[in-house]
């Protein structure tokens, strides 16, 4: 008769555990360079960028006057941060069995290189850049934005 509630309990814990799984945010791409003051943003939480940090749909990522970043997201889409920028992944599916392909970059202010990933290449629609003045739609190519703050 004991079995019963301890496999009760047993089943509700892993009910929970496979929530908490499936409503984690699952890693988009990674730091890949860093120097000076550079952080990532993630909700509430201030991190500092540092190589090999995850990063998730909907991170800010900020470097200060002596910092740096460059990231590469899972379609290799690389982004590289000069000082005082901040940028915002706000969008990112790759799917591409499903067909599902997107990736929106907003940017608030200062320097950022981009080189388009596969996502680019196979959605020549999927993908954004978007600052205070002007939306980038990404064809395919490697550009070089700046965002002046007044």
């Amino acid at each position: 008769m004991r079995a019963l509630p301890v496999m009760a309990v047993a089943m509700v814990l892993v009910l929970v555990l496979l929530g908490a799984i499936a409503g984690a945010s699952s890693p988009i791409g990674l730091v890949k360079v860093t120097e000076g003051i550079a952080t990532v943003q993630r909700g509430d939480e201030t991190l500092p960028a540092r190589l090999g940090l995850s990063l998730q749909e909907g991170d800010v990522l900020r470097t200060g006057a002596d910092g740096r970043m460059g990231v590469v997201l899972r379609d290799d889409t690389r982004l590289s941060l000069g000082p005082e920028s901040e940028i915002q992944i706000d969008h990112f599916v790759f799917a591409p069995a499903k067909g599902r392909l997107g990736l929106v970059v907003k940017m608030a202010r200062g320097v950022m290189a981009f080189v388009s990933g596969k996502i680019a290449k196979l959605s020549h629609d999927a993908v954004r850049v978007e600052t205070p003045v002007a939306i980038v739609g990404v064809r395919g190519t490697h550009f070089l934005v700046k965002v002046e703050t007044q």
